[in-house]
């Protein structure tokens, strides 16, 4: 760069015979030869004692051609040997004459900022050598030349990569001297002068003391005036770079809150979004549109949630704290917004070294099992919920026909009270209230005549339907009306039982309105539904409309149509208004307030979980007044995950009366425009540093006047569940299948929670048939310990209509296992609507370490349930708790495992030593061969730390369940197998339950017994010595049904 020279073959020694002073050439290369020295050594040795700048310009010469040729790697090798140093010293040294020389200053300045750049502590390193203000001297001297200022700006802006190092410029007013070389277009002489000087002055912005100086001294409007300037005088596109520097600039300038505030006064909004909409029909300047958009994201004025407190508007007394204990601390359930579930990190790419860190690395806590949480003694109490070890079936004896209950009352709540004894929960005075509605509350809605007067039936007659508060004050007329009319044609689903559930649930709010689609039932649809395209820019597009809320506030409505706090809100079905109704008092629905923004578009907010003010994820609403063909935006405001599936494929579902009255009851995968972005909400009550997350996506309804429900997945009620084990009682022949509901204890608003039996009856009351049967080993399924998790209650459903069928396969296990099955962990979560919590406002799946009773009483007596088994040598074969993932695709298990868990952590301890038995991979890799759904590659077998208290960890490490796990199902659909590229559906669910029940037989291959029947549906299944799985793309293989 600085001779005309250059050498032929980039080497140490052949470099320097290529110097111009031979005497020097000679020296070096007698310096080279000693061992302890290396030719870079020596090149910067000689730098720093040259005397003369011929041998200066020679060695800079050499370095540059050396630096130039190579990768970085050669820079940091410079590093390694001192080379910053040396540079800044001959820096230093030459430009403490009276007149330094230029000739070597320049090509000194280049060189260190091409080193510097690689150099992390040249900041550090500068200060040292007292190089930092000897620049900014060289700068204020070099004011009008260009040429020097921008060599002293590149250096000024690597010195700046060390924080004190910007500061010990500001405070020796380098802000100023910068700021006054970046001119307009209209006096630049030179860009790349310009050019450095925006960038030297963003690297000075990394300290925020220069940012509160910029903001001071009102250097923010200026850098908007400049930006404006620079955008409208570039035509020809030849000034991006300088107008991408403007916008890193005002991005460092921004990063405190006083330069948001300045930006935002100043007008910085609505300069950044017209020059941003002049550049959209600009593909050369496209690149200014993504940093202005983020800008403007950035610096959006914070606006609290219009909600009188963030509190949920649900309240319920907690046994041993007073009734607002939570509410005094508002900020206590802000402190944790990702989601701790049995899932990896928010982040899409977690960082690896926080994963290994959270593993468990100490030997005694993977291999020790703990002491029991309670006495042996207090275990007792579960014998009654193992009655297939008492019972004597003297029904086998028999052969009349099996009597069917008519006591709808004993199916829904299982065994009577004095069967449950301790277990069954005294209802807390205050719940003296908690029953089904009054049936005063429960108003007969009219209906629609037709020209004779007769009744017929549209979908806005069902926007409302009352259940009656018990089985003997009948059903309404309109239900009447409708099942007269339609029939119920669901299989394993009766409306009439459905509303006798409904009537028996308890909630705080007293619901007494049906959602039709729980009452109706559900299809699933006819075909496949992909998942949705995101057009380019949608993002984009969206963020736009919302900064011109901000730009234009004549232009919104801003009107409350929702409000689940305010009643006189709720609009009738012949309302006449041009807003769209909303509802959402109903069991499992949350939907907390609704706001007219636009013609065509609605500000959701959802309601916190119970007794919380936090877990805002799960929405489940009914929507009606619509106008056919009209495109609706919908946005969720108050989301709180920084991410979500939503962004990569996955839809709300859409379930309409009038289809389903059209004999197409299907909740379906609805909504365009859908994305989700972190917006400029905050809590109420402006805690520091909470963001929120928008949900957006667009509805075209189908049909005017129709009635419409919109969930985050599809809603499974507690009602639901009970209604459905009805069906399934009563669809088992009670002389083959054991099937028997009971109560594992109440909750805390006095809802049940089942515990179901199923297993095959003895062939006879022979003492070897008896004995096969209560040697049978134990099976434990578990779900829906998170209510937002509804996808876990549609496989739970799939696990237990295939165990009560007569599919083979089902049959071989219904021999070979005794399946207990708890299908809701957190009934009064479910039936309020909560996300995450139950009404204590605790992560259930985080209290198995030690529950309690009173606040946590499912999960304090299923492990507690746990316990007996394994009390009385009947420890579980396999322990499954089903869940849903709402950032991750497929099926998968989470496992145990010692020695993955040993190794992942990098621990010294020598596995070798360790017996593990391998048989916990068994279920994943057979599932990896049945399961269309199920990704082997997604699974993992580690302990971490902060899963210590899950149900997988808890039942591994305290009953010694090898196969203790975690079954995780996408909200969204998979990404391999037949079904990439898919969204999953209920009847995809519904197959996983199945599938994973039909793994299991894999556990007992050599003790059931075969025939041709079982062979041909179970050959996939038991072929597990076919050759090594191919994980990488499942095979289109799938059992026979």
């Amino acid at each position: 760069m600085y001779s005309n020279s250059k050498p032929s073959l980039f080497t140490w020694t052949g470099t320097l015979k290529e110097c111009a002073n031979p005497s020097m050439a000679a020296q070096s290369r007698a310096s080279m030869a000693v061992p302890s020295s290396s030719g870079l050594e020596v090149l910067l040795k000689t730098l720093q004692n040259a005397g003369d700048v011929e041998n200066t310009l020679n060695i800079l010469n050499v370095l540059d051609e050396l630096l130039s040729a190579g990768t970085d790697r050669r820079i940091h090798y410079m590093i390694s040997k001192g080379g910053s140093e040396a540079l800044l010293m001959a820096l230093v040294n030459t430009s403490r004459s009276y007149s330094p020389n230029y000739t070597l200053l320049l090509p000194i300045l280049h060189l260190l900022a091409k080193v510097g750049h690689r150099d992390r502590k040249i900041g550090v390193k500068a200060e040292k050598a007292e190089a930092v203000l000897v620049t900014l001297g060289l700068l204020r001297h070099n004011l009008k030349n260009s040429r020097r200022a921008a060599a002293c700006l590149w250096v000024i802006r690597v010195y700046c990569s060390s924080v004190s190092t910007a500061t010990v410029l500001g405070q020796n007013r380098a802000l100023d001297d910068v700021f006054n070389l970046i001119v307009p277009p209209s006096a630049a002489q030179k860009t790349r002068t310009v050019k450095a000087a925006v960038d030297a002055f963003a690297a000075l912005l990394s300290s925020k003391e220069n940012c509160r100086m910029a903001v001071g001294k009102g250097y923010i409007s200026g850098l908007l005036k400049l930006y404006e300037e620079w955008h409208m005088h570039d035509s020809e596109n030849q000034h991006l770079p300088i107008c991408q520097a403007l916008l890193h600039c005002l991005h460092r300038a921004t990063n405190t809150s006083l330069g948001r505030s300045a930006l935002v006064t100043d007008g910085g909004i609505g300069l950044l979004y017209r020059t941003t909409q002049t550049c959209l029909s600009n593909k050369a300047a496209e690149c200014l549109v993504e940093p202005a958009v983020q800008l403007m994201r950035k610096c959006y004025p914070k606006i609290p949630l219009p909600l009188p407190s963030d509190c949920s508007v649900f309240s319920f007394p907690l046994p041993g704290r007073p009734v607002d204990a939570w509410e005094d601390d508002p900020g206590a359930h802000y402190a944790s917004f990702e989601d701790d579930s049995d899932e990896e990190q928010e982040n899409e790419e977690p960082d690896c070294r926080d994963f290994e860190d959270d593993l468990e690395s100490d030997v005694s806590r993977l291999t020790t099992r703990p002491e029991p949480d309670r006495p042996r003694e207090q275990l007792q109490q579960y014998s009654e919920l193992c009655p297939e070890l008492q019972h004597d079936f003297q029904d086998l004896d028999s052969d009349s026909e099996p009597e069917e209950s008519s006591d709808d009352e004993s199916l829904l709540n299982g065994d009577s009270e004095e069967k449950i004894n301790g277990r069954k929960r005294s209802r807390v005075n205050s719940m003296n209230s908690l029953s089904a509605p009054d049936p005063e509350t429960l108003n007969s809605h009219g209906m629609n005549l037709d020209q004779d007067g007769r009744k017929y039936l549209k979908a806005q007659d069902f926007r409302r339907l009352s259940c009656p508060k018990s089985p003997e004050e009948g059903h309404s007329s309109m239900v009447d009306k409708l099942l007269e009319k339609y029939g119920a044609f669901i299989p394993h689903h009766d409306p009439r039982l459905y509303i006798d559930a409904a009537a028996h649930t308890k909630s705080i709010a007293n619901y007494s309105i049906l959602a039709f689609p729980d009452f109706w039932g559900h299809l699933p649809p006819r075909g496949p539904e992909p998942m949705a395209v995101r057009k380019p820019h949608v993002q984009r597009k969206k963020v736009f409309e919302d900064v011109q809320r901000l730009l234009c506030p004549e232009d919104i409505i801003n009107k409350v149509v929702f409000d689940m706090e305010d009643g006189s809100l709720e609009c009738t079905s012949d309302s006449t208004t041009d807003s769209l109704r909303f509802f959402s008092k109903f069991e499992s629905g949350n939907l907390r307030k609704a706001i007219h923004i636009r013609r065509y578009e609605y500000d959701l907010i959802l309601n916190a979980d119970v007794n919380s003010s936090s877990h805002h994820q799960w929405f489940y609403f009914e929507v009606s007044g619509m106008v056919a063909d009209v495109p609706y935006r919908f946005n969720v405001i108050n989301c709180e995950k920084s991410n979500s599936q939503f962004n990569y494929g996955m839809q709300p579902v859409l379930y309409s009366v009038r289809e389903a009255l059209e004999g197409r009851p299907h909740w379906v995968r609805a909504g365009t425009e859908i994305c989700y972005y972190r917006n400029h909400f905050c809590p109420s009550r402006g805690q520091r540093g909470q963001s929120f997350y928008t949900l957006t996506f667009t509805v075209t309804f189908r049909h005017e006047e129709d009635v419409c429900y919109l969930a985050y997945h599809y809603p499974y009620t507690y009602s639901a569940l009970q209604s459905h084990l009805q069906v399934l009682e009563r669809s088992v022949d009670p002389r083959k299948v054991f099937f028997r509901q009971q109560t594992l204890c109440n909750t805390l608003t006095g809802n049940a929670c089942p515990l179901i039996t199923i297993t095959a009856c003895p062939p006879s009351r022979a003492w070897r048939h008896l004995h096969q049967l209560r040697n049978r080993p134990y099976v434990v399924l578990t779900a829906r310990v998170h209510p937002g998790e509804s996808n876990a209650s549609w496989v739970m459903r799939g696990s237990l209509e295939f165990l009560c069928s007569s599919d083979p396969v089902a049959e071989s296990l219904r021999e070979a296992f005794i399946l207990k099955i708890i299908p809701m962990l957190n009934p009064d979560g479910v039936i309020h609507g909560n996300h995450r919590c139950s009404l204590s406002a605790d992560d259930l799946n985080r209290q198995w370490l030690k529950p309690n009773p009173d606040l946590s009483p499912t999960i304090y007596h299923a492990k507690g349930f746990l316990y007996y088994l394994n009390s009385i040598g009947r420890t579980p074969m396999v322990f499954c708790d089903y869940h849903g993932h709402s950032r991750k695709k497929n099926v998968f298990l989470y496992g145990c495992s010692v020695k993955e868990t040993l190794w992942q952590s990098g621990s010294p301890v020598n596995t070798a030593s360790i017996k593990e038995d391998p048989g916990y991979r068994t279920i994943a890799k057979t599932l990896d061969r049945i399961a269309p759904a199920f990704s082997f590659n997604s699974c993992n077998f580690l302990v971490e730390k902060s899963r210590a208290s899950t149900a997988r960890v808890v039942v591994w490490r305290e009953m010694g369940v090898l196969r203790s796990y975690t079954m995780e199902s996408t909200y969204n659909g998979c990404d391999q197998g037949i079904y990439k590229g898919l969204q999953t559906g209920t009847q995809e669910l519904e197959e996983t339950g199945q599938n994973f029940c039909q793994s299991l037989l894999a556990l007992r291959k050599n003790t059931i017994n075969y025939n041709s029947r079982l062979l041909s549906h179970a050959a996939a299944i038991l072929d597990l010595d076919s050759g090594l799985l191919d994980h990488k793309s499942h095979k289109n293989q799938h059992v026979v049904h």
